[in-house]
């Protein structure tokens, strides 16, 4: 059965090592490294953008929930605030001392947060409750309301899907709609600020799923040339694992790219995921 902890406690353990970034067990453990750097450089343009929206002040308590190997936990520090992280997964704080996070870091699941009531100004959460099974989501989304101040901010960055709430799009993911965030978020006691699409990569999209339709989702073939290094050495699987890899590095770059144009253009429901920014009224 399917247990966050267990899921992100060996990522820690199979691929903290992967890189000096620490994006390896946090972003995707199987890409090569400066795909994970294109997203997170992505991920932080969207993070910035959402604590200006939020108007958060210089020297905010900011708490980061499944702050895993402390990329945000550091950032948040970078810019002025006091920042505190918090991960279930000891592996993952482990690697974020060693990355340089000299910030404080403590154990805690996210549906139990290890915090009185109203103890920050902002609470984030990049890419974490979309990990939870959705019966569990509530009382996470809860937890995260609780500990927040009145006049409090509220950061999320999740998955978003366009087929209901129950839709998977992996074992370990388990996204919802747009406006099912928003009624989640809102249901425990906070009202929506504003919301935007982040991760729209219409092309590099385009070419993966053209890759998945022809050679199978599901196959071995996919999910090896996906990987940072193939799984086989048969000539099959290596001359795709090539050829995936260097278009992959056209696709991306040139995604990022029209990523402005797109976002002006394009509903926020097309994208990938979604950046809410919640408000505490009292």
């Amino acid at each position: 059965m399917y247990s966050p902890k267990d899921y992100w406690s060996s990522l820690a353990d199979g691929y903290g090592s992967m890189d000096t970034s620490g994006f390896a067990p946090i972003l995707h453990p199987l890409a090569p490294s400066w795909f994970n750097r294109s997203i997170d450089d992505l991920q932080f343009r969207a993070l910035r953008r959402a604590l200006a929206l939020a108007s958060i002040k210089p020297g905010a308590k900011v708490l980061d929930v499944g702050c895993g190997t402390g990329r945000w936990v550091r950032r948040y520090g970078e810019l002025g605030f006091s920042a505190l992280g918090m991960d279930a997964t000891i592996g993952m704080l482990q690697i974020a001392r060693t990355r340089g996070t000299k910030a404080p870091l403590t154990t805690g699941l996210a549906q139990n947060l290890p915090f009185a009531d109203a103890s920050f100004d902002c609470v984030s959460d990049i890419t974490v409750v979309q990990h939870i099974p959705h019966e569990l989501q509530a009382k996470a989304l809860q937890e995260m309301v609780r500990v927040l101040r009145p006049k409090g901010r509220m950061i999320l960055m999740e998955v978003i899907c366009r087929k209901g709430p129950r839709a998977e799009r992996d074992s370990h993911v388990f996204p919802r709609e747009p406006r099912d965030w928003i009624s989640s978020v809102e249901n425990c006691g906070v009202s929506l600020m504003e919301w935007f699409g982040q991760e729209f990569l219409l092309a590099d999209r385009f070419y993966v799923r053209l890759a998945q339709t022809l050679f199978g989702r599901k196959s071995s073939l996919v999910k090896q040339v996906q990987s940072t290094y193939p799984r086989s050495s048969s000539h099959e699987s290596s001359v795709a694992h090539r050829v995936y890899w260097k278009l992959r590095h056209i696709t991306i770059p040139f995604s990022i790219w029209i990523e402005p144009t797109v976002e002006r253009i394009c509903p926020a429901s097309l994208a990938t995921h979604g950046i809410f920014i919640f408000r505490k009224e009292s």
